[in-house]
C-alpha cells in the first residue's frame, strides 16, 4: 500500500522533461519542511499498486512522474517495478535524502545539503532562494544536467542572472505556474 495525495495527468512543467505529457503519481508526506513548498502532500487514500495502476491506465500516456511530497519515504519499489514491466518510462522526483527506486530517470531536488551522494542523477534542480552554494552542490552530486530554479517564480530575474554567472547551469522554470495548469 501506498499513502497518495493525487494522481494527474499533465505535462512536465520544470527541468529536462519540460512540456512532455505525463501521468504524475504525488505521494503523500515529507520528512522537509520547506518554508515556500507549495504542495499539499500531507493527505491521501492507502492504494494498492494494482489500483494505481489502474488509475494510470485511464490516460494514453507512457511517461510517469513519482513524486510528491517525498516517494522515498515510501516504499515504492512494486510501483516502479510494475509500471517499468508494463513498458512505462518512470521518473522519480526526489530530494535526494531516501533510497531510490529502479526507475528510468532521477531528479533530485536538494533542500539542503544533507542529501545522498552515492546516486548518479540524471538531473539536479536546486530551488534558487539566493543562499544556496552552487559550487557544493556541483561537487556533491554528480548528474548529467543541473537547473537553477527560481523559488515559487518569485526572484526570476536574480535566478537568471546567477544562471549568467554560473553557465555550468541552467535555467528551469515552473512553467506550470506560467501556463496557469495543474
Amino acid at each position: 500500500m501506498l499513502k497518495i495525495n493525487e494522481i494527474f495527468y499533465s505535462v512536465q512543467g520544470e527541468g529536462f522533461h519540460t512540456g512532455m505529457p505525463c501521468v504524475f503519481v504525488r505521494l503523500s508526506g515529507c520528512n522537509k519542511k520547506c518554508s515556500w513548498c507549495d504542495t499539499k502532500h500531507n493527505t491521501g487514500t492507502n492504494m494498492t499498486v494494482k489500483e494505481i495502476v489502474k488509475e494510470i491506465k485511464k490516460y494514453k500516456v507512457k511517461n510517469i512522474v513519482i513524486t510528491g511530497g517525498e516517494p522515498t519515504i515510501q516504499d515504492t519499489e512494486e510501483l516502479a517495478k510494475e509500471l517499468s514491466n508494463l513498458d512505462y518510462f518512470v521518473a522519480m522526483e526526489t530530494n535526494g535524502t531516501g533510497s531510490v527506486s529502479d526507475v528510468d530517470w532521477i531528479t533530485i531536488s536538494p533542500k539542503d545539503k544533507k542529501v545522498r551522494k552515492d546516486i548518479f542523477y540524471d538531473e539536479c534542480k536546486v530551488v534558487w532562494t539566493g543562499k544556496e552554494d552552487l559550487k557544493w552542490f556541483r561537487k556533491n552530486i554528480k548528474a548529467d544536467h543541473y537547473y537553477l530554479q527560481p523559488c515559487s517564480m518569485k526572484n526570476v530575474k536574480e535566478t537568471v542572472e546567477k544562471v549568467k554567472q554560473n553557465p555550468t547551469w541552467d535555467l528551469s522554470l515552473q512553467c506550470q505556474k506560467l501556463i496557469n495548469i495543474a
